[in-house]
């Protein structure tokens, strides 16, 4: 009995070790990034943009809602499935687009941190000031 559990944990330790990490990493990571996605509010902006400028201010507001909504309720379950099975394989996406998605009007670049931007003459950089808050697009130095 004895032999076979420690049988039994030596062939997962070598299965376990024998895998590389990077499949299960990026499929954490993944999930990760889609399980936060109503934080983020990317799919509710680029949706209601999009519907806004092919159909108008009016359905943009209450089509691309919707459509935002329901986008952001499929990548957020998406992304609890892919972190309760990351360790499983298959590491391929699940839901496309993999990247998440931000409004055609904002691209975001660097934090604004002494980390990626250094200037010690004025004492801050320029970057995102606060890329997490919906809305928010002021940036120093662009």
């Amino acid at each position: 009995m004895r032999a076979s559990y420690l049988l039994m944990t030596l062939v997962g330790a070598v299965g376990l070790f024998s895998v590389g990490c990077a499949g299960p990493e990026q499929k954490l990571g993944r999930g990760l990034n889609n399980a936060t996605e109503f934080v983020r509010g990317g799919e509710m902006r680029r949706s209601m943009e999009q519907t806004t400028i092919f159909n108008g201010a009016d359905v943009g507001k209450t089509t691309g809602f919707i459509h935002g909504f329901n986008r952001s309720v499929a990548r957020t379950f998406v992304g609890i499935y892919e972190v309760a099975t990351f360790p499983i394989p298959s590491y391929d996406p699940v839901y496309y687009p993999v990247n998440p998605v931000y409004p055609e009007s904002y691209k975001p670049k660097h934090l604004s941190e002494g980390m990626f931007q250094p200037d010690a003459a004025l004492g801050f950089s320029g970057g995102d000031i606060a890329p997490g808050i919906m809305g928010s697009r002021f940036r120093i130095f662009d």
